[in-house]
């Protein structure tokens, strides 16, 4: 398959040269969408090496993928392996999901973060058991950690899913769809890097729209 690395950053300026460096070690094309960042993340990105899409105003993670999903699929890629910009994914553990990929031509294959939580915060924990539980009834197949960004998504299915999310609740969004059009959802073990900078997730806040978004959920073609 021919792979691309799609990276949605907001002032990511500290984790995304490195990032972008490793991801070209190993043989990849990584493209940062810049989702309206006020610090030097399009620069850092561009300069290590990234393919780079930015938007003038920040509009949200889910318009960021939008954006990148429809670039990747204009230049040709077979699949695309979405990694957050925050360093929290280590590009050494791009091989299982590309190998998962291979042989489960029809799943979107996603990290699972939950094997080993000693390091997560307790308020992310609780809120990934929540989401994860009614995601996996949702769907109608077990997703362990269903808000994790480390996700290969192949061509074929990528097409099929229309993205109306702008906000992380994108992350649900893509499982409910993939799951509607046939695919199996599979998870891979993986490590989570937690750096002491402050997250942009916010349980509260984004479980709030979780909620609004299953209250939509009936409605959303």
């Amino acid at each position: 398959m021919k792979i691309g690395i799609l990276i949605p950053a907001y002032n990511e300026s500290d984790h995304i040269g490195r990032l972008v460096k490793d991801i070209k070690l190993i043989g990849l094309e990584p493209t940062v969408v810049d989702d309206g960042s006020t610090d030097s993340t399009a620069e850092e990105a561009r300069s290590s090496g990234a393919d780079v899409i930015r938007h003038a105003q920040n509009l949200g993670k889910g318009a960021a993928l939008k954006k990148g999903f429809r670039h990747m699929l204009d230049k040709g890629y077979d699949a695309v392996l979405i990694m957050d910009g925050d360093g929290q994914h280590s590009p050494e553990e791009v091989v299982k999901f590309i190998s998962l990929g291979d042989k489960e031509p029809n799943a979107l294959v996603v990290g699972d973060r939950m094997g080993d939580t000693k390091k997560m915060p307790l308020g992310r924990k609780l809120t990934n058991i929540f989401m994860s539980f009614v995601m996996s009834a949702i769907c109608g197949q077990g997703i362990p950690d269903s808000q994790c960004g480390f996700r290969l998504i192949r061509k074929d299915l990528l097409e099929k899913i229309d993205i109306k999310s702008s906000r992380f609740e994108v992350e649900s969004e893509i499982l409910v769809k993939a799951s509607r059009a046939g695919a199996k959802i599979i998870s891979v073990p993986i490590e989570s890097i937690y750096a002491r900078e402050a997250s942009q997730i916010n349980p509260l806040r984004d479980t709030y729209r979780f909620v609004a978004f299953l209250i939509k959920l009936p409605f959303i073609k």
